[in-house]
């Protein structure tokens, strides 16, 4: 029975691969993964000096820093198809994937960055954390690897202390304004400050652009940075100008409102808690205000992880609770020559890291030097206190109106790059397999957490905290980034009302997990449409399969089982393939 045979071979051998929902890749598994292989870029830093800008343009082409892991070599070529390959950042291309612990090494470590948890979670990070459980189910449930998979929840964070102190003075403010033209007539002042200050940003962001254009070579070893440069402040013009549309349509919904508090609120309160802010934000002094903030939105965010199917992390290091650690950490550095304090501050070195033979910027090194790109989650990144441009906050000096804790150096709180470091290291220690995040993290973020890492373990011959950086590529709506600051997105909870995790998880493993994507009616189409065809197939092997009596059907095999039990062989090798192939 040639039909019967062929439904339940390929049923015992597709269902054999399709353990877990992340599965619906490896049916696909013809289809390789782009890939982004890119020429190294320049480095703007020698290792003694600090670099300008223009020392930056200047400089040779160096090849960009990764040192293999015992057993695995630089690249791609000559190795053997069934050598896991994955895409690493630190080269931006694939390279041999092998344990720190040797080739033979089935355990390995890994760090995660989770969410900061000041709003709700919208799908641009489910993008970004489906991909990972799809990378971690696939190493672990394929590749057989036993992981330990570290994730932080960041809960002291200067968003998370701003939308938390801007929500309670507007909560107040409601209760306290005496009428709606009050209400109105601070809304359309506050709006006038806001959209002057943004056409600012906006300007900057432009001439930004416009200088690194008029300075990219043409041709040459640097052209690839100074293209991604190009391209990366290109973006933040467009962030700049739609933030700008953002205030002005504010702008016009406030003034053709009615003299209704709550109305100008809900045209414009984003605004109107930024105004207060400015004004009342020292005030706020109840320390529970910021932590309940905080919980709230933590609970909510792993909520949305259980409701998308994703797996827990082994382990949860929430700021808060590391405040000792990441003091230790920044001691140490300190002591390592490489950080310092100004006024009750403490701001990493970055010439003196570069002089002790370290390089800053392995990431993205045309990034560095740049304020437009280097500024994200640093409310203080233009200050008087450091001793140069690129330099970052470890541990900020209290202000008022933020949550403190005691240090060496007085009352204060930790920088958010330095979180991540010293959470991470009281883990897993001074080397770890795999480090994953969003596209956005890459720099400044990334970047500072290598740099303090090194300088923590200097005196320990560390050049390389992380072996292999995996990063999740945009999600795109409207050639914008999928964003809450731009409020151009679809929460995670939204977009289960209208899809399933299943569909979710299909739509986003049908795409390259580190190319940006663009969530649009096409990748939504193709997500149905493949999802049509495995349900079509899974309900044929369903009434192939109903009332079949074992004993009573034949169970030789002819020529038709024979010629598929090949195809079949043939597929699952070219599945492997494929999983090798950067998942």
């Amino acid at each position: 029975m040639p039909g019967l045979a062929d439904c339940l071979t390929i049923g015992r051998a597709t269902l054999g691969l399709l353990r877990q929902r992340t599965a619906t890749d490896w049916l696909q598994a013809s289809r390789p993964i782009a890939l982004l292989l890119q020429d190294a870029a320049s480095c703007p830093f020698n290792s003694s000096a600090f670099a300008t800008q223009a020392d930056a343009r200047t400089m040779a082409k160096v090849a960009r820093e990764w040192f293999p892991p015992e057993g695995a070599t630089t690249s791609a070529s000559g190795t053997a198809s069934n050598t896991l390959m994955l895409y690493n950042s630190l080269l931006d291309e694939k390279v041999p994937f092998v344990p720190a612990d040797g080739p033979q090494s089935k355990q390995i470590s890994w760090y995660t960055c989770g969410p900061t948890v000041y709003d709700i979670a919208h799908v641009g990070h489910a993008r970004n954390y489906l991909t990972f459980d799809i990378i971690r189910r696939v190493l672990e449930d394929y590749f057989g690897y036993n992981c330990t998979f570290v994730m932080n929840v960041t809960d002291v964070d200067d968003k998370i202390i701003l939308r938390a102190r801007r929500n309670y003075l507007l909560a107040q403010y409601l209760q306290s304004v005496k009428s709606g033209d009050e209400a109105k007539k601070f809304a359309l002042e506050a709006l006038d400050r806001i959209i002057d200050k943004q056409k600012k940003k906006h300007d900057k962001a432009l001439a930004d652009l416009a200088e690194a254009e008029k300075e990219a070579p043409v041709g040459g070893d640097g052209e690839r940075a100074a293209r991604r440069k190009v391209d990366e402040l290109s973006s933040a013009v467009k962030t700049e100008a739609h933030k700008l549309r953002m205030a002005d349509a504010a702008l016009a919904a406030v003034t053709a409102c009615g003299a209704d508090a709550g109305q100008v609120v809900a045209a414009a309160g984003d605004y109107v808690a930024e105004a207060l802010d400015a004004v009342n934000g020292s005030t706020v002094s109840d320390g529970s205000i910021f932590r309940a903030h905080a919980a709230k939105y933590e609970a909510d965010f792993f909520d949305d992880l259980a409701a998308l199917g994703c797996r827990d992390p082994d382990v949860l290091t929430r700021v808060s609770e590391y405040i000792p650690e990441i003091i230790e950490y920044v001691v140490k550095i300190i002591a390592n020559g490489m950080a310092y304090e100004s006024n009750g501050s403490v701001y990493f070195d970055t010439r003196s890291f570069r002089g002790c033979g370290h390089t800053y910027g392995k990431l993205k090194p045309w990034a560095v030097g740049s304020a437009m790109l280097a500024a994200e989650s640093e409310a203080n990144f233009e200050t008087s206190e450091k001793r140069s441009p690129t330099d970052f906050a470890l541990w900020k000096a209290s202000k008022p109106g933020e949550p403190s804790w005691d240090s060496p150096w007085g009352k204060g709180r930790p920088g958010w790059h330095i979180e991540c470091s010293a959470m991470a290291s009281s883990i897993l220690g001074a080397k770890m397999d795999i480090h994953t995040g969003g596209e956005d993290l890459k720099f400044p973020h990334h970047d500072n957490e290598l740099a303090q890492a090194e300088a923590y373990y200097h005196h320990d011959g560390c050049r390389q905290w992380v072996n292999y950086f995996l990063h999740a590529g945009h999600l795109e709506i409207e050639g914008l980034k999928m964003s809450k600051s731009l409020k151009n997105f679809i929460s995670i909870k939204e977009a289960l009302k209208t899809y399933t995790a299943r569909q979710l998880r299909l739509m986003f493993v049908l795409q390259p997990w580190s190319k940006p994507m663009m969530y649009g009616e096409a990748a939504r189409a193709e997500m149905k449409a493949r999802e049509a065809q495995l349900k079509n197939f899974f309900q044929n092997v369903e009434v192939a399969c109903r009332g079949v009596n074992q004993t009573s059907t034949a169970a030789r095999w002819e020529a038709d089982e024979l010629d598929l039990r090949s195809k079949v062989a043939s597929a699952q090798r070219l599945v492997h393939e494929r999983l090798c192939d950067n998942v």
